[in-house]
Order: C-alpha cells, then structure tokens, then sequence
C-alpha cells in the first residue's frame, strides 16, 4: 500500500535525523548511522523489507550525489582554486589512476578474477567522495589550513570523472571480449572531463544571470537553484560528459557571485544536502544484503587495507610532491580518502549490465565503504590534531 510505504519512508528519516546527535557522541560518522538504519531496516534486519530494484538504486544515487555536489560547489570560495587547483586536478585524474591499479592488481591476487574484472573493481573504489569529505569536514567543525582543505574539497568534487571513464572502458572491454578501441576510450575521457568543465561554468554563468533578472517569491530563488543545477546536470549527461563535474562547477561559479537570495539558497540547501545523503545511505543500505558480506569479510577487509594504507598513499604522494606539501599534509590527505556513496553507485554499473562476478564487485565496494567510514572517518579529528594541521577559524560573515 502507497500509505504503509510513506510511513516507513517517513520513519526510517525522522530515525535517522533523531539519532544523528548520537553519533558525534559515539565519534561515529553520521553517513554511516544512516547506512547502518538502512541496513537493519532491510531483508536481513528487523525491518524485514526485501529491496532488490537496483535501478531505483542508480536513480536516487545519481539525484542525491548531484544535489550534494551542487551544495559542495556552493560553499567552495574562489580563492580554493588558486590555492588547491593543482594539487588536486593530479590527484583527481592521475592519483585515481593509481588507486585504480594497485587496487585492481591486489583483486586479481586476491579474488582469483580475471585481469578487467579485478582492474574494474579497482576503478570502482578509486574515487574519493564528495559527500562523506563535506559532511565529515564540515561535521567535525575542522578548520584545516587553506592549502589542504581547498586540494581535499576541490579533489573530491572533481575526481569522479576520472572513476567514471576508467569503469566504462573496463565495464565496456568486458562486455566487447577485449575489442574495446582505444581512441573510442580517450574521446570517452576529453567528453567527460570537457563537456563538463564548459558545461558547468556556462551552466553556472547562465543561471546566475537568469536568477538575477526575474522578480520571482523569495521562496522560489533556492528552488530554481537546486532545478537549474539538475537541468545542468543532466544535460551534460545526456551530452556524453560528467555531469557530477558540472553541477559541482555549476554551484562554484553561483557561490562566488552576487546573485539575489544567496543566504536563503544556502540555508535551503545546506538541507537539501542533507535530506539527498540520508535517502541516498538509506537506500544503498537497504539495497545490501548483509548475510552475502560474511563470506567476503576477509578479501574485503584486505581490499580495504590495501585501498587505504598503500595504494591512496602512494597516489597522494606521486601527485603531490612537486607542489611542496609537508610529510604531515600528505599523511593527512592519504587519510581523508573517504570512501562513500559514489564507489557503491558506480558498483551498480556492472549489476545494470548484467556481467559476471557483479553481484561480487557490488558486495566488494559496500565493504570497502564500511571500513573507510568506520575507520578514516572516525579518526579524521584527532588525526588533524594530532599532525598540527588546524586553523584559528576566522570570524563567521553576517
């Protein structure tokens, strides 16, 4: 019945805006309480509802993961990009590229699968994301030096176009029996990274505009906002380009412009945000099958080792060192590569297109998600305090 499911979608969020002081109590991340709700509120928890629709899965994923990198791009300054733009376009493009293939060689050694499946499991977690980097800085109340916060938000707003080719020629040579051509995949890449960046500053420019020259009810500026966005991000979409790279660029260029209503828009979607992380973590929890983890606990928790401890360290290290960071910054920055919604929405990828060992590469990236949120993600704060990275914040704007 359409009243049973409204009261159990409106349930499973009042729980989980009501337990969310718990967690900064528990020194828990909030993304993860609100997985592990989904998770107990599925076939295998007390809540007993079987939800197997992976394409309701990759639709929500793919609103919520805009909505929350339009925020992103919102509140990102100007001034991040002079100082972090480097650092983290080689982190979001070559780093990831690494990432990818150490990751992907520890698979095939640890997984027995054949070579393109076990780089494709590596290009599926590879990524930092957007929404457990905000919400964990921003959550914490850390107050990081210029340098390190704009590479860390910058990296993670612009890195997805990179996992998403490296799945899409892997996912596309599955599926071709190797026959996939090369200049075929490298226009892939220019598509996603160009259309993007034009789409999203054109985007943006045009919106800001627009906002600007219609009288409109106060309410209605956050909203045409939040609508223009996804109109911008499903039209680079639908052009063949990144269209999470777009709306991230898209709220940029709105953020640091004088457009009517920009307190009111960002006081609206500073919960919009949040509203598109609780249903995108509680439908990825209840899109898992906990009892299907068991047998994947080990090679997943080595996976997850090797992801944190030497393949996202090794890829901060080969992208950062010509631009000077300290030891310390770059330990940090190893550190905050959080893995969240965007590994698990890119592992329904190959469950969509039916391929062998699917269901594997999706249970693979959930538990990869656990650890880095249950590990990284608790000990963001202390590890900030304990390498001297923090700043005095400075006074908050009326």
């Amino acid at each position: 019945m359409p009243t049973d499911l409204l009261l159990f979608i409106g349930l499973l969020l009042s729980l989980s805006i009501l337990l969310s002081p718990l967690s900064s109590r528990i020194g828990m991340p909030v993304l993860l309480l609100f997985l592990a709700i989904g998770m107990l509120a599925g076939e295998d928890g007390p809540g007993g509802l079987p939800f197997n629709d992976f394409g309701t899965g990759f639709l929500v994923g793919n609103l919520a993961l805009a909505i929350i990198l339009l925020d992103g791009g919102l509140r990102t300054r100007h001034e991040s990009f002079r100082v972090g733009l480097k650092p983290a376009l080689g982190l979001a493009t070559v780093g990831v590229a690494i990432t990818a293939g150490l990751t992907g060689l520890a698979a095939l050694w640890l997984f027995e699968l054949p070579l393109a499946v076990a780089l494709l499991m590596g290009a599926i977690v590879s990524s930092t994301d957007a929404a457990a980097v905000f919400s964990l800085l921003q959550g914490h109340g850390l107050h990081l030096n210029d340098r390190v916060s704009a590479t860390l938000e910058i990296e993670s707003g612009s890195n997805d176009p990179m996992a998403i080719f490296l799945t899409l020629v892997l996912l596309s040579f599955i599926q071709s029996s190797g026959q996939a051509p090369l200049l075929e995949s490298l226009w892939l890449l220019v598509q996603q990274f160009g259309l993007g960046v034009a789409g999203g500053l054109l985007g943006g420019r045009l919106l800001a505009a627009l906002i600007n020259r219609v009288q409109l009810v106060p309410a209605f500026y956050p909203l045409l906002v939040a609508s223009g966005g996804l109109v911008v991000f499903a039209g680079i979409n639908s052009l063949g380009g990144s269209g999470f790279l777009a709306i991230y660029l898209c709220g940029v260029v709105l953020g640091n412009r004088r457009i009517r209503m920009l307190p009111a828009v960002l006081q609206m979607h500073d919960g919009l945000a949040w509203l598109a992380q609780m249903a995108l973590f509680l439908i990825l929890g209840l899109l898992v099958t906990p009892s299907e983890l068991v047998d994947l606990l080990i090679p997943g928790l080595a996976i997850a080792a090797v992801l944190i401890i030497l393949a996202r360290p090794i890829a901060v290290l080969t992208t950062l060192w010509p631009f000077g960071f300290h030891a310390r910054e770059q330990v940090f920055i190893s550190w905050v590569g959080l893995r969240g919604a965007v590994p698990i929405v890119l592992a329904l990828f190959p469950v969509m297109a039916g391929i062998e060992h699917a269901h594997l590469l999706f249970n693979v990236a959930f538990c990869v998600v656990l650890v880095s949120l249950l590990v990284q993600g608790t000990t963001l704060a202390p590890l900030a305090h304990r390498l001297r990275l923090e700043v005095p914040s400075g006074q908050e704007p009326r």
